[in-house]
């Protein structure tokens, strides 16, 4: 573990020169988007009654799920891009790996800067929907962590598949037909009932709903134990997997 922080400290020492560069992405965006989706939209959604929302606002509604799709979002430009550029172009991962660091280690480190890179995007999510009053429990303190389990259930798979890609055109595959359409069918902006059975069923079983669906029962205070266990438990697994399988594919494309 301890050359595993190594390797973070890297990745950290890089972002301190550039974080600049990140406050559109993870402040203002996150910010005018609730603004978008939960003011100027949900003033509208809202004339037209809210029973299919659980009796809630739309803002109360879309909210906790834009913290949850924000962590994905993060996560999928983390460990897509950046992994790939660490071989094809500033080689940070060649240079690593001349030094004591094993392939698993440079892992390992970039994942836990990815980590550091969810907890605070998706902290700042939450401080933006206590401002818009978009939070009815206090339970949804605990949103915040599964954000980022959320977003590790993303990162750890593809940061694991992104080391093995030749080209940087793969990844507009991964962004225009898994991003785009479980932003659109995981819950996020409605609900799943207004999907065809055969579409709400694949929904179900994709991560994002999984998180979305945790994050809106902890900010409206209706999370069950049972139910808030097994959403845990899907993205735990994920996250395990990828964590399990970029240790291999690292080691195959990094091992000399």
């Amino acid at each position: 573990m301890d050359m595993s922080v190594r390797a973070f400290r890297c990745w950290l020492t890089a972002y301190r020169r550039i974080w600049r560069s990140s406050i559109w992405s993870s402040v203002f965006g996150p910010l005018f988007y609730l603004s978008a989706m939960g003011l100027g939209l949900g003033t509208l959604v809202n004339s037209h009654g809210t029973a299919s929302l659980g009796g809630v606002s739309y803002l109360d509604f879309v909210a906790p799920a834009i913290l949850a799709s924000g962590a994905m979002n993060t996560a999928m430009g983390e460990a897509s891009y950046p992994v790939f550029g660490s071989i094809k172009w500033n080689k940070i991962y060649y240079a690593a790996q001349a030094s004591p660091l094993r392939p698993a280690d440079i892992y390992r480190g970039h994942l836990m800067f990815m980590a550091m890179r969810l907890i605070m995007n998706t902290a700042l999510v939450v401080v933006f929907m206590w401002a818009f009053g978009a939070v009815r429990s206090a339970w949804v303190v605990l949103a915040w962590p599964v954000a980022v389990l959320t977003g590790l259930a993303f990162a750890a798979p593809i940061a694991a598949w992104a080391i093995t890609v030749k080209t940087e055109t793969s990844f507009t595959y991964i962004f225009r037909f898994a991003l785009m359409p479980l932003m659109l069918f995981s819950g996020t902006f409605f609900p799943l009932s207004q999907l065809p059975g055969w579409l709400r069923g694949i929904a179900y079983a994709t991560p994002l709903w999984h998180g979305v669906a945790l994050c809106r029962a902890l900010s409206l205070g209706r999370a069950d134990l049972l139910g808030a266990l097994g959403h845990v438990a899907y993205l735990a697994v994920l996250a395990a997997i990828g964590i399990w399988a970029g240790a291999r594919t690292y080691q195959r494309r990094l091992y000399v």
